[in-house]
């Protein structure tokens, strides 16, 4: 039933210098965070130090930070270099697909770190028998399958609507809203799936942060001298700054009011969560972290030896 084979995205219309200006920036910022995540779940997989249940849940969202990254940009790549990229109807919903699992797997494993910094400051004595490596390995499995499955049940709706044409999406890639104002069905029912499959996708882990940290922050208070409560903050002040980013950025293309909000600002959020999001969550994980630049300098230290 569907009549379009292939879809045009149009990425930034800009001139030919800032073109080629912002192609070679992505570019760079494109090799940039592939190094920096692979260095993350290098450092984690082979660095004593940092075989504990935080690291684990970093290393596991450098794993979706890349999953996101290759899906998108080297697309956005061609897209900026030549103007506009043509992509088939099948490898469009393959990059929606893997697109949606990795941003549902980013929400519930930035929710699963959130209740292991609640575990770490208000139960101490008893974080090393709950939060145990096999139950880890559990948590990030359920992370990951959770996501694979509701992403199937977000985009199977979508491959059964109608294609008539046209088949120019202005965006950056094959977004949600972009295909369906594209598609010559009723899109009711597959909006209505959208918003039930939002509930364990987005507001439920929100509300499991939300509560975690409501929870850390009375601990924190509780605590008599101001060094302890430095210290107790310091150890989720990161978490909580990636957790700031990618909700508002988020937030601000799929959830805040559309209305009066132009294409370019959309696409400049999208560009946030879907390029510098991913750069950013190892560079505030690493830049502070004395486990991590301790575990980098003994990897360089072996492999220079």
């Amino acid at each position: 039933m569907t009549a379009i084979t292939e879809f045009i995205l149009l990425g930034f219309q800009v001139s030919q210098n800032k073109r080629i200006l912002m192609f070679s920036l992505l570019i760079v910022l494109c090799w940039f965070t592939m190094f920096m995540n692979l260095l993350i779940i290098t450092l984690v997989s082979t660095s004593k130090i940092l075989h504990t249940p935080m690291y684990f849940f970093i290393s596991q969202l450098s794993i979706s930070d890349l999953l996101l990254t290759s899906d998108i940009v080297p697309n956005l790549l061609h897209i900026q270099l030549y103007n506009r990229g043509a992509i088939t109807f099948i490898d469009c919903m393959i990059q929606f697909y893997f697109f949606a699992v990795s941003e549902a797997s980013e929400c519930l494993l930035l929710a699963v770190m959130s209740y292991d910094r609640y575990v770490a400051i208000c139960n101490p004595l008893h974080y090393t028998t709950i939060m145990t490596s096999t139950y880890c390995v559990i948590l990030s499995i359920i992370s990951w399958f959770t996501s694979l499955n509701i992403s199937l049940f977000l985009i199977i709706p979508i491959f059964k609507l109608n294609f008539c044409g046209p088949n120019i999406i202005d965006h950056m890639f094959c977004d949600f809203v972009p295909l369906l104002k594209l598609s010559c069905s009723d899109t009711f029912h597959v909006q209505l799936e959208e918003s039930l499959l939002s509930i364990p996708m987005i507001f439920l882990p929100i509300t499991i942060i939300i509560f975690s940290y409501t929870k850390i922050i009375v601990a924190i208070l509780r605590i008599p001298s101001s060094t302890g409560r430095q210290k107790a903050f310091s150890t989720c002040s990161s978490h909580l700054i990636v957790v700031s980013i990618f909700y508002w950025t988020l937030f601000g293309v799929y959830v805040f009011p559309t209305k009066g909000k132009s294409l370019n600002i959309s696409k400049i959020l999208s560009l946030l969560y879907t390029v510098f999001t991913p750069l950013i969550n190892p560079i505030i994980y690493s830049l502070k972290n004395n486990d991590i630049k301790t575990a980098l300098h003994g990897h360089l230290y072996h492999n220079l030896k």
